[in-house]
């Protein structure tokens, strides 16, 4: 399941005024010190990709994270689309790194 909150939808929206709508990728990105984190990117699906049609867009993603994280909610940050699984991805970041401060915000 995907739900796409407004806020993300208008964005879209805004994107594809002149384009034509094609498939959203909803894939695991690196995601530094925190561990992997989930991404969006234009791309055509596959034969192991679930696909989902929600508010006009058509997402697709591999068969076997879309099982691991059951659900996602899309939505926009300060950094832009946030997309958020509904059960979490395992952390696998080692905590090492010096630039990523605790106390520090991009929306502060």
């Amino acid at each position: 399941m995907v739900t796409l909150d407004p806020s993300a939808k208008n964005e879209l929206d805004a994107y594809f005024t002149d384009k034509d709508k094609t498939p959203i990728r909803i894939y695991l990105a690196p995601g530094g010190c925190s561990g992997p984190r989930l991404a969006l990117a234009l791309d055509e699906p596959g034969d192991d990709d679930a696909t989902l049609d929600v508010g006009g867009y058509t997402f697709t993603m591999n068969k076997d994270l879309h099982e691991q994280v059951k659900g996602v909610t899309i939505s926009v940050s300060c950094g832009g689309f946030a997309v958020v699984p509904e059960v979490p991805l395992p952390s696998m970041g080692g905590g090492g790194c010096s630039g990523c401060g605790s106390s520090s915000s991009c929306c502060s």
